[in-house]
């Protein structure tokens, strides 16, 4: 009887300690970067629409590196001062070349989402695509873990593919 009640014992105190374990090691998961840059061709309207989905906390640490002051995207005291930041931030990291010929993305706005961030530009007056080249350096300041996916749809086209630190550029054709 002595012992079964020590196994049983043994089996318990082995039972506790894995699962601390398992505890211990998912509440250390490192943390991943990485960004959205989805860029679709309009057609009807002739326009290029470009999104732009960010981390918040990773970016709002990005936006008060660059400008030394205090950023809550969620709930900004001012935010057509907020709205410039990100406006700013982003045509400086996501620039964009079509045809060969570089484009100024109009700021559109931003939202959030669960705990990213939604950016939203534009590109009007634009006849299809025939390739684009995207550079992009979204937080690399922040990390050099940072991975910054880009997904395309032109027409009936779609390309994927991803940028991490050092690159910058990749060039899509349609």
């Amino acid at each position: 009887m002595k012992l079964k009640i020590q196994i049983i014992k043994s089996f318990c105190i082995k039972l506790l300690a894995c699962t601390f374990l398992v505890l211990l090691c998912t509440s250390w998961k490192h943390p991943f970067y990485v960004s959205m840059t989805d860029i679709k061709y309009n057609a009807q309207q002739t326009r290029l629409e470009v999104s732009v989905r960010i981390f918040t906390n990773d970016f709002e640490k990005a936006l008060r590196n660059q400008y030394k002051t205090n950023i809550d995207l969620l709930n900004p005291s001012n935010k057509a001062a907020v709205d410039k930041y990100v406006a700013n931030y982003i045509q400086k990291h996501v620039q964009l070349m079509v045809n060969d010929k570089p484009v100024i993305l109009k700021y559109i706005g931003y939202e959030k989402e669960e705990e990213s961030t939604w950016s939203y530009f534009e590109f009007a007056n634009l006849s299809s695509p025939r390739n684009i080249t995207v550079q992009n350096s979204l937080l690399y300041e922040v990390t050099h873990e940072q991975i910054n996916m880009l997904h395309l749809q032109i027409n009936a086209t779609e390309k994927t593919d991803k940028l991490a630190y050092p690159d910058t550029k990749k060039t899509f054709s349609f």
